[in-house]
């Protein structure tokens, strides 16, 4: 923060922004990605400044995943990604939605909705792995370049060898 408690922006990284999480602000990047929750492979990614909200890139994830054999049956997502266009987005394209809800401004979330997203996160964990193992041993919570092409770069090289790793203990456990 500068003097007058506005957020400074540096001046060699003009691609990063600034975003609030929790009342504690963040400047740097966001890296949305779609994992195979059977295997945990990393399908898709793409790396946007930290003030674009998520929910803008659940097509764009679903569809960089259709590169598999098997057609997606059903996305598993965070609360980030709620709302009627990705809900849309799904029913039109014959996904399932598992998408998890949370509160708005017009209605709470029920007990039902509580109970269904207890049940998504036994499948999303396989997905949050990904991201935990790479903050712990690449250092993923960084950015490491100013650009976003080149923390693209980046990312691409740690999903590799994060598919690689997750590849030998597949064959292993087969």
């Amino acid at each position: 923060m500068d003097r007058n408690g506005k957020p400074l922006k540096f001046s060699r990284d003009l691609e990063s922004d600034w975003t609030v999480k929790n009342d504690e602000p963040h400047y740097g990047l966001k890296e949305h990605t779609s994992v195979d929750v059977k295997k945990g492979f990393v399908l898709a990614t793409t790396l946007t400044p930290a003030s674009v909200h998520d929910s803008k890139y659940l097509p764009y994830l679903a569809l960089a995943s259709c590169h598999t054999k098997d057609p997606i049956r059903k996305i598993y997502a965070d609360k980030g990604y709620y709302g009627e266009p990705n809900r849309s987005f799904l029913y039109i394209n014959g996904i399932e939605d598992g998408i998890m809800r949370k509160d708005t401004a017009s209605a709470k979330i029920t007990e039902i909705e509580i109970e269904r997203n207890k049940k998504i996160s036994k499948k999303r964990y396989i997905v949050e792995q990904y991201f935990g193992l790479s903050h712990l041993h690449d250092g993923a919570y960084r950015a490491r370049f100013t650009t976003i092409v080149k923390n693209r770069w980046d990312s691409m090289c740690r999903q590799m060898a994060f598919n690689i790793f997750r590849g030998a203990k597949v064959l292993v456990s087969t």
